[in-house]
């Protein structure tokens, strides 16, 4: 049985869509929604569809943590996460995603995020970027060649084993961000494999200003500066130069000039960002607060 978990929060524009389209999947499954004290109709809405919704004070919802919550009331022995805004883009995404399973060394697996048809150029980029078409399995013996990008996986789209998920001991129950590649690292060190299935695909994407990126990294960064394991596995290298000279071929390529200027803001934005989060601890709470994207985080 497949159980796909979705948090939410005031996703009322988002959630008849996504209910619909998992009810039209080629494979049953069961929903739960966990939500963070919507103010709008997304309860009901999802109510309404027969769903079974978990409700949380938004002050407690946690990215790993809430997903954690949801995976204690999930009957499936494989967990499918989905954000409230993934947009599943055919009747077969979850059976797609989940066929890599059948394996018995893949752990998990992730699907293709496509650009949605109003993204930006660059916004486009990133998703082409990181989500290729092409089918990928990734191991621990990857760390030499990938880098960081080894534990690169997201739970906008992904499915688990859940005997796997708890054997790698979940999601961690209190992270700011990536608690995806949480897992993912965890999983890799117990010697499974990562599957990578572009066929299962959902139109994701965000057009994020300059601010919300620096904001994002700089979480991000607060993620590596406590979790420097998983840096110290991956010795990060200069992924982040080879990122923006690809972004600036495209850019050309495509005859977008005029975005070059935000692209390389951009990247300043989120290099900044990072490297201030990496060293958070130098910083008084008043500060972390204000320039970090998940203030929630800061409050507990």
């Amino acid at each position: 049985m497949v159980s796909v978990i979705i948090p939410t929060l005031n996703a009322e524009a988002h959630i008849h869509n996504l209910i619909r389209a998992l009810q039209e999947q080629s494979v049953s499954c069961e929903i739960i929604i966990v939500d963070s004290s919507s103010s709008d109709n997304t309860v009901a809405i999802a109510e309404s569809y027969g769903t079974k919704v978990i409700k949380i004070k938004r002050k407690d919802f946690d990215h790993g943590g809430t997903r954690n919550l949801a995976a204690s009331n999930a009957k499936g022995d494989i967990l499918v996460y989905l954000t409230q805004d993934a947009v599943l883009k055919d009747s077969k995404c979850i059976e797609n995603l989940i066929k890599p399973l059948t394996d018995p060394m893949v752990a998990t697996s992730y699907g293709r995020q496509l650009p949605r048809m109003n993204a930006n150029p660059v916004e486009k980029f990133a998703r082409l970027f990181n989500y290729t078409d092409e089918e990928a399995l990734k191991g621990i013996d990857d760390l030499p060649k990938l880098g960081v990008k080894t534990f690169f996986f997201s739970d906008v789209c992904s499915a688990i084993k859940k005997k796997n998920f708890e054997e790698a001991g979940r999601f961690p129950d209190r992270t700011i961000m990536n608690e995806d590649m949480f897992l993912a690292a965890r999983l890799l060190q117990k010697g499974y494999k990562i599957a990578y299935s572009p066929s299962a695909a959902v139109y994701h994407s965000h057009d994020y200003p300059l601010s919300v990126q620096f904001k994002r990294y700089f979480d991000i960064g607060v993620f590596f500066s406590r979790n420097k394991w998983i840096r110290d596995l991956a010795k990060p290298g200069k992924e982040g130069v080879e990122y923006l000279k690809e972004e600036i071929r495209y850019l050309i390529a495509d005859k977008e000039l005029k975005w070059m200027l935000f692209a390389i803001s951009e990247a300043a934005a989120r290099f900044l960002g990072y490297r201030l989060g990496f060293f958070e601890k130098s910083f008084p709470l008043w500060l972390k607060k204000r320039i970090s994207y998940n203030k929630n985080f800061w409050e507990k």
